[in-house]
This record gives structure tokens, C-alpha cells and sequence, in this order.
């Protein structure tokens, strides 16, 4: 018999999600410094994001 695995980590933020979340990290950064590595991976969820919901349309 064949078993499914259940992932162990947390889902991936849809692209939306993501997108929310670099709005809010951009709009409460402080002391105007860029948060570039909080970004830069926000960035790649919400490519991530993207890339699976196109692929679902498919």
C-alpha cells in the first residue's frame, strides 16, 4: 500500500500573502534602512507564489 507523506514545515505563502507581506515590511521599516535580506526573501515567496498559481491554471 502506498502512503502520501504530509509535509512537516508550513505551507508557502500564496503570492498574495506575499505580497501583503512586503508591503507591511516596507511600510513599517524603521530608521530608513533598507530591509534587503527580509525582502530579498519575501521576493522569493512570492515568486514561489506566482510560479505554483500559474502552474495550477494550467
Amino acid at each position: 500500500m502506498h502512503q502520501t507523506l504530509t509535509p512537516a514545515g508550513p505551507a508557502r505563502p500564496s503570492a498574495a500573502e506575499a505580497n501583503e507581506a512586503i508591503r507591511l515590511l516596507v511600510e513599517t521599516r524603521v530608521d530608513g534602512e533598507w530591509p534587503s535580506e527580509a525582502y530579498e526573501f519575501l521576493l522569493t515567496e512570492w515568486a514561489d507564489g506566482s510560479h505554483a498559481e500559474v502552474s495550477a491554471g494550467r
